[in-house]
């Protein structure tokens, strides 16, 4: 039994949309962003009180990382991670965990743009800041996508998966358009049955109310 604890455009849309790629069974419960995932009830599936929580046959799971790890392990046939040892792993393990270093400017600003209530609280610095460390991680992802169509040679993996969610969320503060070959690369990704079955269903409550979040001015 898969069952995923899941919040609309955070980080578990991740192991939603690498679900639908594996095409197993699965149950959903989802959240609204708000305290509810700070009761006991969820702190025993997260103790930090976030999303992904995953429940595998048993075991509680969170982590995206880990969880994406455990998921391909133990569903090997979906054919989205590399023989442990083989010439893809390493790059497949640095490209799965630069999904958190991107993830982690997305949740910065989103503190900024919207977890803070008061305007007083936001920083035009901070904001700034950010955006630039996510356009350089966009450069990473731009040069290791020279002459191939995913992130390793072998192919599209859940390594596309999490770096392409974590871009997801990124963009709603920089823009990926000056990035060519990351734009081809998200169309790609966009155009996939599984990413568009893990997007919030019409009428869902978002985390994001605009599409882009230009810097802070104050």
């Amino acid at each position: 039994m898969i069952r995923l604890h899941h919040c609309h455009q955070t980080r578990s849309m991740r192991t939603l949309w690498l679900l639908h790629e594996m095409a197993v069974p699965f149950e959903i419960v989802v959240y609204p962003f708000d305290m509810s995932l700070k009761s006991p009830e969820f702190l025993a599936l997260n103790p930090v009180g976030r999303v992904p929580a995953l429940e595998l046959d048993g075991a509680k799971l969170w982590e995206t990382g880990a969880i994406t790890q455990v998921l391909c392990a133990a569903y090997p046939q979906a054919g989205l991670a590399p023989e442990t040892g083989s010439a893809d792993w390493a790059e497949w393990l640095i490209w799965l965990h630069f999904a958190e270093t991107i993830s982690q400017h997305a949740a910065a600003l989103t503190q900024q743009h919207i977890a803070l209530f008061d305007d007083a609280m936001r920083s035009p610095v901070v904001t700034k800041l950010e955006a630039k460390r996510l356009a350089k991680c966009y450069g990473a992802v731009e040069a290791r996508l020279e002459g191939r169509e995913f992130l390793l040679d072998t192919g599209f993996s859940a390594a596309d998966v999490s770096v392409g969610q974590a871009i997801y969320m990124g963009r709603h503060f920089a823009q990926v358009e000056p990035f060519a070959r990351v734009s081809d690369w998200m169309a790609r990704l966009e155009a996939r049955p599984a990413y568009q079955a893990s997007l919030p269903p019409p009428g869902a409550d978002l985390l994001y109310a605009q599409d882009f979040y230009p810097v802070w001015q104050g």
